[in-house]
């Protein structure tokens, strides 16, 4: 899982696999198709700065936008459009149990330091994501990990302890690093297009096209991400050209100026961000199915993402966005319906509602929806306490912790379903049979079975209303119309700059 201001991962699919270099695949597009300044510097406007520059020590969204792809490299690189390729893996093969992948490392390949790329380097990676002080979610994931061997430099063998469709996916989220690096929280040693060049806190990260990159060289010379505490700061930044690109816009209102102006662009890329109100299953009244059905139900999940997106976003029903291939429109289950809602309750013991507090992240749109939501559940006789906290308090008392009753949280990831399969997540959902599910969904032999199985679990999770899935986000990337060759989805926050040319 990836929230935003706070990193944490999920996934669950093998997608198709073929060959890349520098990374090509960027999605986006602008008017500078044709010459473009080989050495320009490419500004980059983002409300998300990294809280250090280690995904496996809290980074947060920030370092993974900046770094992945950029700085930082897999065997295997998840692409703009949701595609598993080859990267630093040459090659690989899966013994006929599933349970022993074999990978060749590509030749050539030297980190930022001038070290070259060996088997040890791949252990050493794989070893931090699942060290006991790892904050990666991911950890999780590779825990099927069950030995890595190393025969030779260019050899790397992992014996799994059960079967897992899902394990190339997962490693695309794995960056490798130099074995022998170290400040990894403020200093960098990866094999990427770029290098950093200065990191500046509360400012800006600057990146410079790294001469010794094994594949195609970055087109632009430097990619610098400025930061800005707001969407309006931000916007103004785009305007006075101190920005080229907005990452991903957070100011519906503002749209109309770009949009009526010909020297920007803007791009509606599918999004993977689902905006939920997170209840506590293990905490009553939330225990009970009905009250949180009722919740759901009691909520105008419409309402409320024209008021704050306008025109844009999606409904949602489920964990689910439309570009995993579990999707299912569930929106239909425990729709507003505030009728339904006070039955609900009445039939929970609740007959005069009860009260919560609901633990909100102190950042946009959160305030916002937490004073929407308590509007709402007033009208069913249900009293709603706002506790604004900030990001590290939130990944503390909620996600550590676990002590809430009710929470407001992005999940920026794709395929991340598979957390309701976790009884142990800080949502504490504890279905046996979805459970169940998700597990022969990762042991299973197709991407056919795998997905018959996810859906199941999609509905089931849906019918039990097992956290209120409000809305997913739009993903808007506003540009100078002298950019070309950006990324326009907001794939699990990444955002690769190689490949962007600026006329």
């Amino acid at each position: 899982m990836n929230i935003k201001k706070t990193s944490l991962y999920s996934g669950a699919a093998l997608l198709g696999l073929t060959l890349t270099a520098c990374g090509g695949g960027a999605g986006g597009s602008g008017a500078a198709g044709g010459a473009y300044d080989k050495n320009a510097t490419v500004n980059i406007g983002s409300l998300y700065e990294p809280q250090n520059l280690d995904n496996t020590a809290g980074g947060g969204q920030g370092v993974t936008e900046a770094l992945n792809g950029n700085v930082y490299e897999g065997l295997f690189k998840l692409t703009d459009n949701g595609k598993v390729e080859k990267l630093l893996a040459q090659d690989y093969k899966v013994s006929p149990d599933g349970l022993t992948y074999t990978f060749t490392l590509r030749d050539g390949v030297t980190f930022h330091s001038g070290k070259k790329l060996t088997s040890q380097d791949v252990k050493y990676s794989l070893e931090k994501v699942l060290a006991k002080d790892s904050q990666s979610a991911r950890k999780s994931n590779l825990e099927v990990v069950k030995s890595i061997a190393t025969p030779d430099p260019h050899t790397v063998r992992v014996q799994l302890s059960k079967k897992s469709i899902s394990f190339v996916y997962n490693l695309s989220y794995v960056w490798i690093l130099n074995s022998q690096a170290k400040n990894l929280k403020t200093s960098e040693d990866g094999t990427g297009p770029y290098r950093l060049r200065k990191w500046t806190r509360g400012s800006a990260l600057g990146l410079d096209r790294f001469a010794g990159y094994w594949g195609g060289a970055a087109r632009n010379k430097q990619a610098v991400f400025h930061y800005y505490k707001d969407a309006t700061a931000l916007n103004n930044a785009l305007l006075t050209g101190a920005v080229d690109v907005v990452t991903s816009e957070q100011s519906p209102d503002a749209l109309d100026q770009f949009k009526s102006n010909q020297n920007y662009k803007v791009s509606d890329g599918n999004s993977t961000t689902k905006l939920l109100l997170v209840f506590n299953d293990k905490a009553k009244p939330f225990t009970d199915v009905k009250v949180r059905q009722a919740v759901s139900a009691a909520i105008d999940d419409k309402k409320l993402l024209e008021s704050v997106w306008g025109g844009y976003g999606k409904l949602i029903g489920s964990m689910v966005p439309p570009t995993d291939p579990w999707y299912e429109d569930l929106t239909k289950v425990n729709a507003y319906d505030p009728a339904r809602a006070k039955r609900l309750l009445a039939e929970a013991g609740y007959k005069n509602g009860f009260t919560f507090t609901l633990d909100t992240p102190n950042y946009d749109p959160h305030p916002i929806a937490a004073t929407f939501i308590k509007s709402q559940l007033a009208k069913v006789g249900v009293t709603v306490k706002i506790n604004s906290i900030t990001p590290d308090q939130w990944y503390t008392k909620v996600y550590q912790n676990r002590d809430f009753t009710a929470t407001l949280q992005e999940h920026v990831n794709d395929r991340d379903l598979v957390w309701y399969g976790n009884p142990d997540f800080y949502w504490g959902y504890d279905n046996k049979q979805v459970t169940q599910w998700v597990d022969q969904a990762e042991q299973a032999s197709t991407t056919d079975e795998q997905t018959q199985l996810l859906k199941k679990v999609n509905r089931k999770t849906a019918e039990d209303a097992a956290s209120d899935w409000l809305y997913l986000y739009p993903q808007i990337v506003v540009a100078n119309t002298k950019l070309s060759g950006y990324p326009v989805n907001g794939l699990n926050s990444q955002f690769f700059a190689y490949d962007i040319k600026k006329g």
